[in-house]
């Protein structure tokens, strides 16, 4: 016996000993109960309810006792890893007799049984069933025979479906009754998002009715749902940005098969039903896995071939590098620019001193954006823009590069953080940054509240400008209030990025085959923004007191703590939230759009072209499932729910022949 059939044998074993609930002179047995529990383990029985699973009770007992001995099911489920499981477990289900033939008698007798009274019915004296069956109620079929029979019947239940509903052969029927068709024959292979749009296939082409050929060319797409999965991840591979139009999945198609597989029909009815949510004609990989139901998944789980790992030079890193960093200017200077009014604003009224008397120019944040543009003009809003935009280039950058660069660092070979890793890869981005953010910072202050003393200046009396800052303050009064800087930008970033990363994952559910929308990225920057911003207010308070020139009769301060201690004394404790709102106001859109400028450039000029984009395909694979039992048991429903989907759900006074009572 081999490795894996021990391995299989002892798994069966452990299943088994866990759910049998009967023991008889020392032997433990399962009851239909036991054994539904044992094969479909948290199941919610929403789309394939607990009844269907039961049917394949009747398969694995063999003895028609109603339990089943560890010998039982070990053979069950020895049978369900065979590749014609599905097949095999129909047939038996029909051979109620064990004979290994099936009789047209007992084809329509199980068949009349499963698929009720209600449904659509079946006219059992058809030429297809004659051409399989004979016309004698005796007459045999073999396991294969019986398959392409199988194979052959869904398609055959869809055009006496068609058939029954146009009852004076117009070539039509209404989307209602599509509907019910396709809910009828295939609603089990569907997503609910497909479900419910199916009246609008008629929407495809002109009129408000859908032909016989529309029916059979979605047929046909939901029979060959495999083939369109791949010829799209091919297709979606090859694409620059992850996006794909139905020339292209044509144009694969063609390339990727040997013969023509889909009609220009079929491609229509793939692309509407993936592009209700997506009307732009250009669709991506979670476009399409709208269409098929997610609970059917391979029965073994595909293995891509590894990747080789592309070793880069120097030259390859010095292009990449500086890639980011072109990206991390436009994105930024994009932030700075949208929100530098509420900066300004909040700037002056940080500065604002509420001991001098007569020095209250504002009573609030908007009043001082009215008396800005009524003494300034609209321009004075953008004092101090030049050199914000000047810095903005390399802080981002390196605000940037160096949280990913600790992250990377900090996480385990699954590419996993902790939450303390995140701190400190945040907060190391936030204190390199400040070697460019303190006197960028100085500079744009000092002209912020340079218009707030024009009016003392004499008339003719030119404004000073950032290049006469930065003469007077040298290069050692640049760096005044470093310190400070230190202490706001720290806990800024390391409260803002993880805030960031736990949105974009956790409540929009980022991941390989969910790109976020730009105002999911938008969403994601502004409400991490928000507590990061508001946070250390006070030490951006503090910040902006050390780095502003004192007027005549204002404090001075000589120190984080000397400042500290004076605001609290003169100004009380809520001077240190000064400018709190404009802050959030300024910070959490500017970091939101920020970000997702510079997420969408990356996704519109990838530096690798399409490299990152087969990197997404090659994470968007089927997962194994955690319990190989449960995952087959699914798939051998699948012939079955094709012969209907309600197979297995019978009225409890309907007798199956063959079945055990239970």
């Amino acid at each position: 016996m081999s490795h894996s059939n021990e391995v299989a044998i002892e798994r069966y074993k452990r299943v088994f000993n866990r759910f049998a609930s009967i023991e008889k002179n020392g032997e433990k047995f399962m009851t239909k109960d036991d054994f539904v529990n044992a094969i479909a383990p948290g199941e919610d029985y929403k789309r394939l309810q607990r009844s269907q699973y039961g049917i394949l009770f009747s398969v694995a007992d063999q003895s028609k006792r109603g339990l089943l001995s560890l010998s039982d099911f070990t053979v069950f489920e020895n049978l369900l890893s065979r590749p014609d499981a599905e097949y095999e477990i129909a047939f038996r289900l029909f051979d109620t007799a064990g004979s290994g033939k099936i009789t047209r008698e007992q084809f329509k007798q199980i068949l009349s049984a499963n698929i009720g009274k209600d449904a659509i019915p079946f006219d059992f004296e058809c030429e297809w069933l004659n051409l399989y069956a004979g016309k004698a109620a005796t007459h045999e079929m073999p396991y294969k025979e019986f398959t392409q029979l199988l194979k052959g019947l869904q398609a055959e239940r869809l055009r006496q479906a068609f058939r029954f509903y146009d009852t004076q052969i117009t070539g039509y029927i209404t989307p209602e009754e599509f509907q019910k068709v396709m809910v009828d024959i295939a609603g089990h292979k569907l997503s609910d998002h497909v479900l419910d749009n199916l009246p609008t296939l008629c929407n495809v082409y002109a009129g408000n009715k859908i032909s016989f050929a529309n029916v059979m060319a979605f047929y046909n797409v939901i029979r060959e749902i495999d083939m369109v999965e791949r010829i799209v991840r091919k297709a979606v591979e090859t694409s620059k940005d992850g996006t794909i139009t139905k020339a292209d999945f044509l144009y694969t198609a063609a390339k990727e098969t040997r013969f023509s597989l889909f009609t220009p029909m079929e491609a229509d009815i793939i692309f509407h039903f993936a592009s209700l949510d997506n009307p732009s004609g250009k669709l991506t990989l979670r476009d399409f896995f709208r269409l098929l139901e997610s609970k059917w998944e391979h029965a073994l789980p595909a293995v891509a071939a590894p990747t080789p790992e592309v070793q880069h030079g120097r030259v390859h890193d010095f292009l990449k590098g500086s890639y980011g960093f072109l990206l991390g200017s436009i994105s930024g200077a994009v932030g700075a620019t949208v929100v530098y009014p509420i900066d300004l604003v909040k700037t002056r009224m940080q500065n604002q001193r509420s001991k001098v008397v007569g020095e209250l120019l504002y009573k609030n944040s908007i009043d001082c954006f009215k008396k800005v543009i009524k003494n300034e003009g609209v321009l004075g809003l953008y004092r101090g823009l030049g050199p914000q935009l000047v810095g903005v280039a390399p802080e981002k950058a390196i605000k940037l590069t160096m949280n990913d660069l600790v992250r990377r660092h900090l996480s385990d070979k699954d590419g996993n953080i902790t939450f303390t890793g995140e701190l400190i890869a945040g907060g190391v981005a936030g204190g390199s940054q400040v070697v460019f953010t303190n006197p960028l910072e100085i500079v744009k202050i000092r002209l912020q509240v340079a218009g707030e003393a024009a009016k003392t200046l004499e008339a003719g009396t030119p404004r000073p400008g950032a290049i006469a800052i930065v003469r007077n303050l040298g290069i050692m009064g640049l760096y005044k209030g470093a310190s400070a800087c230190l202490l706001r930008d720290i806990p800024f970033s390391a409260i803002y990025f993880p805030v960031y990363a736990h949105l974009k994952k956790d409540l929009f559910k980022e991941g390989p085959d969910h790109r976020l929308t730009i105002g999911e990225l938008l969403m994601a920057g502004a409400i991490a923004g928000m507590p990061a911003a508001y946070f250390t207010t006070p030490a951006d308070v503090i910040k902006t007191r050390l780095q502003v020139e004192a007027k005549k009769g204002q404090s001075t301060y000589n120190g984080i703590g000397d400042a500290a201690r004076k605001i609290y004394k003169e100004e009380g404790f809520r001077a240190f939230f000064k400018g709190g709102p404009a802050r959030i106001f300024r910070s959490s859109p500017q970091f939101g759009t920020t970000l997702m400028v510079y997420e969408m450039l990356q996704r519109a000029f990838p530096f690798d072209g399409t490299q990152e984009a087969s990197k997404a395909l090659a994470h968007i694979a089927h997962s194994p499932s955690d319990d190989l039992s449960y995952l087959q048991s699914k798939n051998a429903l699948k012939i079955l729910l094709d012969v209907h989907y309600k197979f297995g759900i019978v009225p409890s006074n309907v007798k199956l022949p063959g079945v055990a009572s239970s």
